[in-house]
């Protein structure tokens, strides 16, 4: 038994039991996926997938059940080189982190000039993506830190941590009617509107206020990114809603902001890792710079513990069925 066959297992899961495709990721051959999961499966004694021909579709109930095994000595295998990496080089080595853009662009550079600062000799790979690909990459091990505020507290595989809270502005040009009087949903529920795609920067609180309200906004316009949402909203095409974050008074000159804690709530962004990691000493660095009451301490508590009991989670599994990929 070995490590590439434990992993031919894996990417033929992950590919959708496409071999050409697990070829592909492993940087091999598709006959070579092949021979590495049936040599596995003869030591075994057991079929780990149903076949229709030479195709795979699917995995057998044994398949099922050996699974989180083969995940949890694959993961085991990285915290141990992740170990060893850690005594050999104190200073040197990479940091993965994914993080929506508003956290990327507006949350996270003062962290990493100060990550730099200390730890030179590391490099740093910043990854963009929705919530759930974040998540997805924290579970396919691509990145160890994730940062966002929606959807990371939905996955037990994952040690999510609050970081900070904020709240939403409401952005118009100046001398909109939105800045004289109070503001209300009702008051905006007349405009056309541009905020988050859904699943984006506190979007779910946005939707479900005005659900609450009875009213429907008219949205006429969604990006990703706060910069898109104020770039079309200084071209006149509706009023914007972002974290208020995003808005600086001094170059933002063409708009003006309005606080909506009180119509859309506090929002609070969260740092995510994979459960049962193993975390290099820079990797607590980089999240303490971040979030400075997530210690090192804390961290490692929160790793511990199993969410819904309280109590000490042996080894993490993969939960098949599990969302997909701020």
């Amino acid at each position: 038994m070995n490590f590439q066959q434990l992993r031919s297992v894996r990417e033929a899961v992950r590919c959708g039991f496409n071999l050409t495709e697990a070829a592909h990721a492993l940087h091999t051959s598709q006959p070579g996926v092949s021979r590495q999961i049936r040599e596995l499966e003869e030591e075994l004694g057991v079929s780990l997938f149903a076949r229709a021909g030479k195709r795979l579709t699917g995995l057998t109930s044994p398949g099922s059940h050996l699974l989180p095994i083969i995940e949890r000595v694959l993961l085991e295998s990285h915290n141990l080189r992740q170990a060893g990496q850690e005594f050999a080089g104190q200073q040197d080595g990479q940091l993965s982190v994914a993080a929506t853009h508003s956290q990327a662009r507006y949350a996270m550079p003062l962290a990493v000039q100060e990550f730099r600062a200390l730890f030179p000799g590391v490099k740093l790979h910043l990854h963009q993506g929705s919530p759930k690909q974040i998540a997805q990459m924290l579970l396919d091990g691509e990145a160890e830190v994730g940062i966002a505020t929606e959807a990371l507290g939905d996955y037990p595989q994952l040690v999510a941590l609050p970081c900070y809270r904020w709240t939403h502005s409401v952005i118009v040009p100046p001398g909109h009617a939105l800045l004289d009087g109070p503001l209300t949903l009702e008051a905006l529920a007349r405009y056309p509107l541009i905020t988050y795609d859904t699943g984006f920067t506190g979007r779910t609180r946005i939707d479900a206020a005005f659900e609450e309200s009875g009213l429907a906004p008219q949205i006429v316009l969604t990006a990703m990114d706060a910069d898109v949402i104020k770039t079309y909203v200084q071209l006149g095409m509706g009023v914007g809603i972002v974290a208020g974050v995003a808005y600086e008074a001094e170059r933002d000159t063409q708009l003006r902001a309005v606080d909506a804690g009180a119509l859309f709530g506090i929002n609070t962004t969260k740092l995510a890792v994979r459960r049962g990691s193993y975390l290099r000493g820079y990797v607590y660095a980089f999240i303490e710079s971040f979030a400075p009451t997530l210690t090192r301490g804390v961290v490692e508590a929160a790793l511990d513990v199993e969410p819904a009991t309280g109590s000490v989670r042996p080894a993490p599994q993969r939960i098949e069925g599990a969302p997909a990929v701020h």
